[in-house]
């Protein structure tokens, strides 16, 4: 195997094709289906309209996949993982980003999809928006697990509960949801050196910029022809 490989498509399409126990963890970042409260907000407001602060400077594109309802997310997000577990060996892990509206419901996806939930962990964001009159959003979660009992081997990994770091701006900033780098490099280290990260969800490939720069490997997912694109040549020429 290559130190990538990097599939263009639809993530429940692709990962049952993936080898069982073929990757050590899956570590994503997926569409929130977040930021609406009712059916006309989720269907006629774009996902850069609801992540994105309006006096943002940035042109990125939209990316589809994000309006869904709690339950049409509970039942898609259910799939997508227990097509993960299939993928993940036993005593691999499982690390989910959502936000707080969504962690309710991304606890029990992980669970219906067979990982053993472990715990959540905080990303806060410095930069985040203010909220008028009450208390800024400025954390996002970890929602993470275990295929099975987990094994840490002879060289256990400590990772932090707690990550601090600022989505990307300027010319580094690639797309809406776009995760730091320095958070990512972090997370990875939950695989062992030499191991394979899966990410259902690539975006545009930090997950995978991050394994390479931390001595793994990675398996990724996109669905978007242009974000794989921005991938494939971000991890090419291993940025």
């Amino acid at each position: 195997m290559d130190d990538f490989t990097l599939h263009t498509g639809d993530a429940l399409t692709i990962l049952p094709t993936l080898t069982p126990s073929s990757v050590d963890a899956v570590i994503c970042d997926p569409p929130y289906n977040s930021g609406a409260a009712t059916v006309r907000e989720r269907t006629s407001q774009s996902a850069r309209g609801k992540y994105v602060s309006g006096d943002a400077q940035h042109q990125l594109p939209d990316f589809d996949g994000d309006s869904r309802d709690q339950r049409g997310y509970l039942a898609w997000m259910s799939m997508v993982l227990a097509a993960c577990y299939r993928a993940v060996r036993p005593g691999g892990a499982a690390l989910v980003f959502t936000d707080w509206r969504q962690l309710p419901t991304t606890t029990d996806a992980l669970q219906a999809g067979g990982f053993t939930w472990r715990g959540v962990a905080v990303w806060h964001k410095p930069l985040a928006r203010p909220t008028k009159g009450g208390l800024k959003r400025d954390c996002e979660f970890i929602v993470w697990g275990s295929h099975g009992a987990m094994v840490p081997g002879n060289d256990p990994v400590y990772l932090p509960g707690l990550y601090t770091g600022s989505q990307p701006r300027g010319t580094e900033r690639q797309h809406i949801t776009q995760k730091p780098l320095d958070v990512m490099r972090q997370l990875v280290r939950i695989v062992p050196p030499g191991g394979t990260v899966l990410d259902p969800f690539a975006g545009s490939g930090t997950t995978g910029a991050a394994a390479l720069a931390e001595g793994r490997r990675f398996v990724g997912i996109e669905q978007s022809p242009h974000y794989a694109q921005i991938t494939r040549e971000r991890l090419m020429l291993g940025a």
